[in-house]
């Protein structure tokens, strides 16, 4: 049994996976961690997700909320608006496809529980052989780099910022998700150097990965945004 914590799940317009994701988070959490709570965030879609979030939450057997965010005000709004919402001792975040399989949420959270580290966090650059489906060759190329320019800027250790699945001791990362500002998907690199410049413990865990149809992520247009959000986070440190 896991103990108490809460997931967020930030989505926009997923209305073709959202029901299937709640519904499989919703018997995982029943089973391991029965007083834990599920979050969804849905940040202004305009398509049936808040609907089908509605109907998957209905008759749940833990704690449940659904929140909306009118405008679309961005992933890193969306995360941060659930994590503050958050009731338990730890946060826990991840995609809306499921990409790091819900049997991987022990090797975030145990680390937190067990008072061995502040924030967990998915990687999958520490072991590539647990990569299952691998992201197109281009999409790939470009995120390397863009962490390979994350630590050269930032100073962090860490080899994969951007996957999608993180966790938080909430009472010490409370401050960290107050002052975070990046809406973008730049946002996870700002919460991790923040936590990394308040000396808050950080841990980069190896979990296995599937790529999944339908990212958000649009490769140019967005990955040269994250660099000037990474540039100008790095000088207003």
């Amino acid at each position: 049994m896991l103990p108490p914590f809460s997931v967020v799940i930030p989505c926009f317009n997923e209305a073709a996976r959202i029901g299937d994701t709640v519904r499989l988070t919703l018997n995982y959490l029943s089973a391991e961690s029965p007083d834990a709570e599920l979050i969804v965030v849905n940040d202004g879609s305009t398509d049936a997700t808040s609907a089908i979030v509605r109907e998957a939450l209905a008759g749940a057997k833990i704690g449940t909320r659904l929140l909306e965010n009118f405008p679309n005000r961005g992933k890193g709004a969306a995360v941060r608006a659930g994590l503050l919402a958050a009731t338990r001792p730890m946060g826990l975040f991840f995609d809306a496809d499921l990409s790091t399989p819900l049997s991987e949420i022990p090797k975030v959270i145990e680390p937190i529980a067990r008072g061995d580290a502040d924030v967990a966090f998915g990687s999958r650059a520490l072991d590539r052989k647990l990569i299952g489906v691998h992201q197109p060759w281009r999409r790939e190329q470009a995120g390397r780099v863009f962490n390979l320019i994350v630590r050269l800027a930032t100073g962090m250790p860490f080899w994969d910022t951007q996957c999608g699945f993180k966790a938080f001791r909430l009472d010490v990362c409370r401050p960290i998700l107050e002052r975070a500002r990046i809406q973008g998907f730049a946002f996870d690199v700002e919460l991790l150097f923040l936590a990394y410049r308040a000396g808050l413990r950080l841990r980069e865990v190896p979990v296995r990965w599937n790529h999944a149809q339908g990212s958000k992520v649009q490769v140019i247009k967005d990955s040269l945004r994250m660099l000037r959000e990474v540039i100008a986070l790095r000088m207003s440190a």
